[in-house]
């Protein structure tokens, strides 16, 4: 759930204030130490001159990788990575681990393996946190090695060393969960901005109602980076299941008495940081955030999403372009012929819309490339009478696409990111919303369609274990019913 900025430049700006610090910090490292990166990297792993002068050191690389262009940085990371255990080491320490006399000398001969095996490049990175900012320099290091390595196997084992150490370093129990509001420091106002990338936020009034009364906002934030959100989750408090974002964030709707509301939406959920990607934080901030507004407000009896669908068309154009049966009954067919003439009398458009096609004749030749057609046309939505006919048709494929599509790398998890998230945090498929999001992202994505996600604080656990386990699917009814299953 990353694509937040342009990472590159996010990872400059982050550190801009710091960056003079530490080039005071660097400018007490003087000599051979100053020659060259892996004679710096050396002069950091042998510990000469106190922590005073660690501390320099690692400001003086850190000072170095941010003045790198991109082919620097990569020979940077490329360089770092090669800071590997000693293979002479390793194989010895195995050598005493297969040749131990009993449980004990076996027990201390592994201890030593492990020692032998860390790479010295664990020791370099972890230096990076005794300087200021220096755990987000971490994180975003990570984030642009993630952008950069592009299979490189050496910058993998190097991602793999820096994934673990964040692991365990951002661990939820370190964690502080903090309510953001409009009273919050702008500059983490500025940063709530820049992160959001669900439902982009346009303007100060467009915040401003965000934070406003009848809403909430939640963050965790780690010690060592105290004004750098790592997650966040917006939150509407209101009557009833919410189904249009477009109506959600209206401006001009009236500010809704928190005490009177029955449901939570959580409408819009950001990981901030690409550094952490893979590091989950997502199950536990909800759960603490449905224990906190029920614990607050009372009145709450439901706790739902109004999530995104971002896979939907995809999987449906790929339905279409393999020709599959069945995926728009006769009746439908008869009934979108005969309301888009004009439209199927020319070729479609090379973007927009779910699919395209170029073909020339009339009438197209097979139901699905009918369909594709019509949605391959912009602004498709704004005809009342074909959007009227459609409906049907996209929402029962839509249904289709979140209780059946899998994951190609494991059939027991579904294909759409945001389904997977939510279903692996406890939730249940509830509502789909036809027009649930009208921008051109969601048009472009979904074509407009949105979902509920339910979670039942009484079976969140069971829903959990049943879908990790077994790769089960909770959904209503309703939904099951849409699916045909």
């Amino acid at each position: 759930m990353s694509e937040v900025l342009e990472q590159a430049g996010l990872f400059d700006r982050a550190l801009r204030r710091v960056t003079s610090l530490w080039r005071d910090m660097a400018d007490r490292v003087t000599g051979a130490e100053a020659e060259g990166i892996a004679e710096q990297m050396r002069a950091c792993l042998e510990d000469r001159g106190g922590e005073l002068s660690a501390r320099n050191r690692a400001a003086k690389l850190a000072q170095a990788y941010l003045g790198l262009d991109a082919p620097g940085r990569i020979e940077f990371l490329r360089t770092l990575a090669s800071f590997d255990s000693d293979e002479a080491a390793v194989r010895a320490a195995m050598e005493r681990v297969q040749a131990a006399a009993d449980a004990t000398e076996r027990a201390s001969a592994k201890a030593r393996l492990r020692r032998a095996l860390e790479p010295p490049r664990l020791r370099l990175l972890t230096q990076f946190t005794t300087i200021p900012d220096g755990v987000k320099f971490l994180v975003d290091l990570r984030g642009e090695l993630l952008r950069l390595m592009d299979g490189d196997p050496l910058l993998g084992a190097l991602e793999s060393d820096m994934r673990g150490l964040l692991a365990s370093w951002f661990d939820v129990g370190f964690l502080e969960l903090r309510r953001i509001d409009w009273n919050s420091p702008a500059a983490l106002l500025e940063k709530l901005v820049s992160y959001e990338a669900v439902h982009r936020i346009r303007t100060w009034r467009d915040l401003k109602n965000r934070l406003d009364s009848d809403r909430r906002c939640y963050a965790f934030f780690h010690p060592r980076m105290p004004e750098e959100p790592l997650i966040f989750v917006e939150v509407a408090l209101v009557k009833g299941l919410a189904g249009s974002v477009q109506k959600l964030l209206d401006e001009k709707a009236p500010v809704l008495d928190p005490a009177g509301a029955d449901t939570a939406i959580f409408y819009s959920i950001n990981n901030c940081q690409r550094g952490l990607d893979g590091i989950s934080f997502g199950n536990f901030l909800i759960k603490r955030v449905v224990a906190l507004l029920g614990a607050e407000l009372k009145g709450l009896k439901a706790f739902s999403t109004l999530s995104p669908i971002p896979g939907f068309c995809r999987w449906l154009n790929e339905r279409i372009a393999e020709g599959e049966a069945g995926l728009i009954t006769e009746e439908e067919l008869a009934a979108l012929r005969a309301a888009a003439p004009a439209m199927l009398a020319l070729p479609a458009p090379a973007e927009g819309g779910a699919a395209t096609t170029s073909a020339p004749s009339l009438v197209p030749e097979t139901p699905s490339q009918t369909l594709a057609r019509i949605l391959g046309r912009r602004g498709w939505q704004r005809d009342e009478g074909l959007a009227k006919l459609l409906e049907p048709v996209l929402t029962r494929l839509c249904a289709t696409y979140l209780v059946q599509a899998a994951s190609p790398r494991n059939p027991k998890r579904v294909r759409d990111p945001v389904e997977h998230f939510h279903l692996s945090n406890g939730a249940r498929i509830e509502r789909l919303n036809w027009r649930g999001d009208i921008s051109d992202k969601g048009m472009r994505e979904s074509a407009g369609l949105m979902v509920n996600y339910l979670y039942d604080p009484a079976r969140i656990e069971e829903y959990h274990e049943g879908y990790m386990g077994e790769g089960k699917r909770p959904m209503a009814s309703a939904i099951r019913k849409l699916a045909r299953t």
